[in-house]
């Protein structure tokens, strides 16, 4: 449902789509007969874009190599009807429609279709974006927002080696982001989302007082009192200016606690 974008002259790895496309005007549909030949990409290409309609990275779970070298090492798409065409190469009917030829940059790329420059570029304008939703209360949007920059960052950083100096000054960029978005979450009230994404931060880096303030906060949401107790000193601990931060959510916590008690007894007390 969503039109497909390609570069012309960027070497896309169907090349004889290009060729294609450059023979219609805007607007036409046309159909195109192509030899086997042309055609022994379609198997890969077809993955990446069926991963893409799925709501997936087309590079999810791969080595950072070629889409052939990816093959030997997985010995399949994924898919069936694709293993097949793998197996046994023949002609292909293409049915294309031209939608509109735009200028170079003149269009928003996805992601995963981003240069490691492109990507770079694009961290610090979606975070400010996201900051600016924040302060409209459009926390939805924020957090989408800085979730994007979160998947560019990911995406180099998997190219990277874990915990050498590259990886590192990415991850640095990428703990502010989802400290962001786990506040967004907050404030939508999906707490054991934030619980997911607060405990995977502290499972690296198990010093970060504001990631232990906001599963502290998830925690006493959904109930986990002694977790949220847990957290919370653990943020005083770690951040004694937090200290009068820590003691207001404590009493809060404990204010709802006892509340809950009383409603509990009286909900049960007929019962046996």
């Amino acid at each position: 449902g969503i039109p497909m974008e390609i570069i012309v002259g960027k070497m896309f790895k169907l090349e004889i789509w290009e060729t294609l496309l450059s023979s219609m005007r805007a607007g036409e549909v046309a159909e195109f007969w192509c030899d086997a030949i042309h055609t022994g990409m379609y198997a890969l290409v077809s993955r990446g874009m069926r991963r893409i309609a799925e709501g997936r990275d087309p590079l999810e779970g791969q080595k950072h190599r070629c889409g052939m070298g990816n093959m030997f090492d997985y010995h399949s798409t994924g898919y069936d009807d694709l293993d097949e065409l793998q197996r046994t190469p023949q002609p292909l009917i293409f049915i294309m429609e031209l939608f509109r030829v735009e200028e170079p940059s003149a269009y928003k790329r996805d992601t995963w279709a981003m240069s490691k420059e492109e990507k770079l570029a694009a961290v610090p304008v979606l975070h400010k974006e996201g900051n600016r939703l924040v302060l409209c209360k459009e926390f939805g949007q924020a957090a989408a927002k800085y979730q994007e920059a979160v998947i560019c960052l990911r995406n180099l950083q998997a190219k990277e080696k874990p915990w050498e100096d590259g990886w590192l000054k990415l991850e640095s960029l990428v703990t502010p982001l989802v400290l962001n978005y786990c506040q967004c979450q907050l404030e939508l009230g999906e707490y054991y989302e934030v619980l997911e994404h607060t405990t995977e931060l502290l499972q690296k880096h198990n010093d970060n007082a504001k990631a232990y303030f906001k599963r502290a906060k998830a925690h006493a949401a959904v109930w986990n009192e002694r977790e949220a107790r847990e957290d919370f000193l653990r943020v005083a601990h770690l951040d004694p200016s937090m200290a009068a931060a820590v003691k207001k959510e404590l009493k809060q916590l404990g204010e709802r606690m006892r509340k809950k008690h009383v409603e509990d007894r009286k909900r049960y007390q007929g019962l046996f």
